[in-house]
């Protein structure tokens, strides 16, 4: 039986401090090995296979979010149904 691990960190960064963290992601996806740590709590994920992708953004006046949520099962080999999204600038 498997145990539930929970992770969360929620703090205020400016913008070139999220660029990093999400570089220090795309790196972790391309290794396929991702340890996130903070306040003495760390978690270890393994990137791999098939992952579901979802964005969600909203704007309420001048208050902006935007939601990233990737998906998936340890050393599975499920198939999900693909799509693609444009991200430009």
């Amino acid at each position: 039986m498997s145990q539930d691990e929970k992770f969360e960190f929620e703090s205020v960064q400016d913008c070139r401090t999220i660029q990093k963290y999400l570089q220090a992601l795309q790196e972790g996806f391309e290794q396929g090995r991702i340890v996130l740590s903070a306040d003495g709590s760390e978690i270890c994920l393994n990137p791999a296979g098939y992952m579901k992708f979802q964005v969600a953004v909203k704007k309420k006046g001048a208050e902006n979010k935007l939601s990233l949520k990737v998906v998936w099962k340890d050393k599975s080999d499920q198939t999900l149904e693909s799509g693609t999204i444009s991200i430009t600038t």
